[in-house]
């Protein structure tokens, strides 16, 4: 098997595992699969994970958006704003290990704060916190219904994508291969949504909460995991 195939097809199993994951949480796929996309290629990163990030929203909107909480939305992209300009430079001026400790502490002192807690408050000044850091918006969210995560992250995620991608691109840190890379994964993406049916109905039923914690958990301990280990 030709090398790039087989790197292809890893990838794509990673980004199939995520979507999946983010078709009945309603994220989970750039925590998936961007640390083993680096370890394959980190020559792409992270414009072919942004890429993927932007298209798996469009098919959860396809599917719910009249459930998302467009104003919700709207204070989480405020504060993705600044977040992005100093993700920026962040990958500009700091190295991928730091970055992953750092974010790898947040979101589990974020998890084990909010796991004792029954809700999190969900106003302007928490959503717009939980906008500047990404996934974190998970967090506010997690009392909510299931469809209205899913379908409120998905909005939040899919701009979001698009604007690094805008600021990769002004920083020249955005390469044709990444982008090619990024769309060859895409039916991936497409294969992982449309599996993921059984999974958005056995966690309507009352186990999204657990479920948002758990990939949570798992996704930051596997990035300060592979972080710490550089």
């Amino acid at each position: 098997m030709d090398h790039d195939v087989a790197l292809l097809l890893i990838a794509g199993v990673a980004v199939f595992t995520g979507a999946v994951v983010q078709g009945g949480v309603g994220f989970g796929l750039g925590l998936v699969a961007a640390p083993l996309i680096t370890l394959l290629d980190p020559s792409v990163m992270p414009g072919a994970v942004q890429v993927v990030n932007m298209a798996m929203p469009l098919f959860t909107l396809a599917r719910e958006w009249r459930r998302a909480e467009w104003r919700g939305a709207g204070w989480a992209l405020l504060g993705r704003l600044p977040g992005s300009a100093i993700g920026a430079l962040v990958v500009v001026y700091v190295s991928t290990a730091t970055l992953g400790v750092l974010v790898g502490v947040m979101v589990l002192v974020a998890v084990v704060l909010t796991a004792r807690a029954v809700s999190v408050p969900r106003n302007g000044a928490t959503l717009t916190a939980a906008g500047f850091g990404g996934p974190p918006i998970a967090l506010v969210y997690q009392s909510a219904r299931g469809p209205q995560i899913r379908a409120t992250l998905a909005l939040f995620f899919c701009v979001s994508a698009a604007q690094s991608l805008v600021i990769l691109a002004v920083l020249d840190r955005l390469p044709g291969r990444a982008l090619a890379a990024g769309a060859a994964l895409v039916p991936f993406v497409v294969l992982g949504f449309a599996v993921s049916g059984p999974l958005r109905r056995y966690l309507d039923g009352g186990r999204v909460r657990t479920a948002v914690l758990a990939v949570a958990a798992v996704s930051a301990c596997a990035l300060l995991g592979q972080s710490l280990a550089h």
